[in-house]
């Protein structure tokens, strides 16, 4: 009889806890979804504040590049006003030794096609089979590709000779826009936005960055001093190059978010099915 009543008193107590430990779980469910809930809605306010963010600053340089090519463009066409062109010549002229021409002939090539072409298929070639990235390397060829057909078609339509007194040799072609700063931007432009967005640790960013940008102006700086483009082309290029790095870096963004939500989801379904 007493073996029966513990036998029963413990049941009632495994029960009671087993009846316990279910209300704490349904009580403390709803909280836990609400905090996975809370989360989630502050990783996508977080995402939109950086889109938001990179948006602004891409929207902010296509502005200004643009502003900065147009008021280029009649002040050189229209007005017909080379001033700071002859000024800026006069200014590097102090700067001519052979050490700085030997430097800034290696600087000038590496924003010359004979440079560029090998550089962006080796570019091409490690997101297509080593990184494996798809849309990194449909960006290198678009960039690359846009912004040489954009390149020559403004050289036709300004039809701008170069310089009539060259510090070595004369070259072939039209000035306005600078093709290598043109080029330099759109290339090493692309670098600087693959370097912000892979490289995690921030001292490494910022100072590949500032190498890239430093390069940047280096080659446009060059084709000056080398006496093969006037400033205004170097500065018309540096913002023909910007704007066309803003447009395709957005709209090749655009079709890789598009292709995320509804192409890859498509063919993975039909692959299942």
């Amino acid at each position: 009889m007493v073996g029966r009543i513990r036998k029963s008193r413990l049941s009632g107590n495994v029960l009671f806890l087993f009846y316990i430990s279910a209300t704490l779980y349904r009580s403390s469910k709803p909280a836990f979804a609400m905090n996975r809930i809370r989360l989630s809605i502050k990783r996508k306010l977080a995402a939109i504040a950086l889109l938001s963010a990179e948006l602004i600053i891409v929207l902010i340089l296509f502005v200004c590049a643009l502003i900065v090519f147009s008021i280029l463009a009649v002040r050189v066409f229209n007005v017909k006003d080379h001033t700071y062109d002859f000024i800026v010549f006069d200014k590097i002229s102090d700067l001519v030794s052979p050490f700085t021409t030997s430097f800034l002939l290696f600087i000038t090539f590496l924003g010359n096609h004979n440079f560029l072409i090998p550089a962006n298929l080796i570019l091409v070639f490690y997101f297509l089979f080593i990184k494996k990235h798809r849309w990194y390397s449909i960006k290198v060829p678009v960039v690359a590709l846009g912004g040489l057909l954009l390149m020559t078609l403004l050289k036709q339509f300004f039809n701008r000779p170069r310089p009539l007194f060259p510090l070595l040799e004369p070259v072939k072609g039209l000035s306005f826009p600078s093709g290598h700063a043109l080029m330099s931007v759109s290339f090493y432009g692309l670098l600087i936005f693959l370097v912000w967005e892979n490289v995690k640790e921030p001292i490494w960013k910022w100072l590949l960055i500032g190498l890239l940008i430093i390069l940047i102006l280096l080659i446009g700086f060059s084709r000056i001093y080398l006496r093969l483009h006037y400033f205004s082309d170097v500065i018309a290029g540096f913002s023909v190059g910007i704007v066309w790095l803003s447009v395709s870096i957005w709209t090749i963004r655009r079709l890789e978010q598009y292709s995320r939500r509804k192409i890859d989801p498509a063919l993975v379904e039909s692959e299942q099915k």
